[in-house]
């Protein structure tokens, strides 16, 4: 008998097809799962940055005093000149016998970077109380500011136990612990009452800005799970989410019991522009024809033909065009333009001509493969959010991925490793608050320590109509008055 021609069709060739159809799809998902809990969630995907960086020619390895500079630069901390005499001992010249030495130079110069361990204090404020010699009045000098009333703990602690929390990820049995070890024995669940006191009284600046993130015109958006105590359910715990809004410089957090579409709706509203997410169905009614243009996410759709290249190495060609286009935005960078007409111009000369190339390999590979195989399940989701793939074109202020967004998101994946849920909703609302604070000082170079002790004390009297000017990428911090 001779060999079953392409074009042949039975029951066994139909059945083979899904079984080796199910085959495929299992390996790969074996394989994902495998460096999901043997690997590290870094190694899924090989980092853009670290792909440019293999691409570009070798440069002049910095010297170790050019390295010192650049550290140097990035942060100024106080310096300590520590100077060394001569030992009397030492003083006598080996020559000629002579004691007497004069200064060469400035003398010999060594940079040590040394740990000092933070230092609490406890402070006996006297408010001076004055009475008239009349016998008729008596004065009182004005007390130190508090950040919370008749609370015995100052604005930089409450600070601290803040930042911890939200930039570190720190739980507040942890914290108790280390306050503990520097003699301030203060319980945890104080300092879980002081950091709500400080979510609660800094409402009004996170509100704030999640409200300026809507009025721009390109916003990105992203959002994952937090675990919430189930009062329900003693000692159990339900799902629920934390969403991010930002730009480029303002990051905000929402927090809600469910991932439902009608948090991007009550969040983003009526506004118009862009919106750069994934391809979750919850932000299509924001997306309509009338609100905001939906933008796509390059870094996600290579994340899928990434797992699909076990099974299917085609999808290596798919990841090296994609590169390209960021190495395109990388010479961009390089050259200063990003957002700039040149940097569209650029994109129209080389990134357009790349679009191309992976519309046509799209097109020709997706018949080649099974529609529910890793591959083909990649390339159906590639060319379903082809247009907001693409807008990238027509805009240069646009960027290739939402990158950003899950940056934003990552200190919320540690919190829930470290202090694994919060004990409400208002403890997730109070949280997100205060996420969205301290992710601003950081996006914009603000110590959030010193950010949140300075308005903490601000707030209760500063004009509400001036409150943009205690937003953390306007801060100013209050000088005191001079003698």
């Amino acid at each position: 008998m001779g060999p079953v021609s392409e074009d042949h069709a039975c029951a066994w060739r139909d059945e083979a097809e899904a079984l080796r159809d199910q085959v495929a799809t299992l390996q790969a998902q074996l394989e994902k799962l495998s460096r999901h809990v043997f690997g590290r969630r870094s190694e899924k995907v090989t980092p853009i940055s670290e792909e440019l960086r293999k691409r570009k020619p070798r440069t002049r390895e910095e010297t170790a005093e050019e390295r010192r500079a650049k550290r140097e630069q990035r942060k100024e901390l106080p310096t300590e000149t520590i100077v060394h005499k001569v030992p009397a001992e030492q003083r006598r010249c080996p020559k000629c016998g002579g004691e007497k030495f004069k200064p060469l130079g400035e003398g010999k110069q060594t940079v040590m970077y040394e740990y000092v361990p933070a230092r609490l204090v406890r402070q006996v404020h006297v408010q001076e109380t004055l009475a008239c010699t009349c016998g008729e009045c008596i004065i009182t000098a004005p007390g130190e500011p508090k950040a919370i009333e008749q609370g015995q703990y100052g604005p930089g602690f409450i600070a601290h136990v803040a930042v911890a929390k939200c930039a570190d990820s720190i739980p507040f049995y942890r914290q108790a612990k280390a306050f503990q070890r520097a003699g301030v024995p203060v319980a945890r669940t104080t300092i879980g009452d002081l950091f709500h006191a400080c979510a609660r009284a800094a409402m009004p600046l996170s509100k704030r800005l999640l409200e300026l993130i809507v009025q721009d015109e390109l916003v990105r958006a992203d959002e994952t799970t937090m675990r919430v105590l189930d009062g329900a359910k003693k000692g159990e715990t339900r799902r629920a989410w934390l969403w991010t809004f930002r730009t480029d410089k303002l990051i905000a957090y929402k927090f809600s019991a469910s991932r439902s579409g009608e948090v991007p709706s009550e969040v983003l509203g009526e506004s118009q522009g862009y919106l750069q997410v994934d391809a979750y169905t919850g932000y299509n009614a924001v997306t309509a024809p009338t609100r905001r243009v939906r933008v796509g996410c390059w870094s996600h759709a290579r994340r899928k033909f990434y797992d699909a290249l076990s099974t299917a190495p085609a999808a290596a060609e798919f990841i090296e065009l994609v590169i390209g286009l960021y190495v395109v935005e990388d010479e961009a960078k390089a050259q200063g333009i990003l957002g700039t007409a040149a940097h569209l111009a650029l994109r129209k000369a080389r990134s357009a001509p790349l679009i191309e190339q992976i519309e046509k390999w799209l097109q020709a590979q997706q018949p080649k493969h099974l529609p529910k195989s890793p591959l083909g399940e990649a390339i159906r989701y590639a060319k379903n959010q082809w247009e907001s793939l693409t807008r990238f074109l027509d805009d240069p202020r646009i960027k290739l991925d939402n990158n950003g967004s899950e940056q934003a998101l990552r200190v919320a994946a540690l919190g829930r490793k470290n202090y694994l849920f919060v004990g409400n909703d208002e403890a997730g609302e109070n949280i997100a608050g205060l996420y969205s604070l301290v992710a601003t000082c950081e996006a914009n170079d603000v110590n959030p320590e010193a950010y949140l002790a300075d308005v903490l004390t601000r707030l209760a009297t500063h004009p509400n109509s001036d409150l943009d000017e205690l937003l953390p990428h306007k801060w100013k911090p209050l000088v005191p008055d001079s003698c």
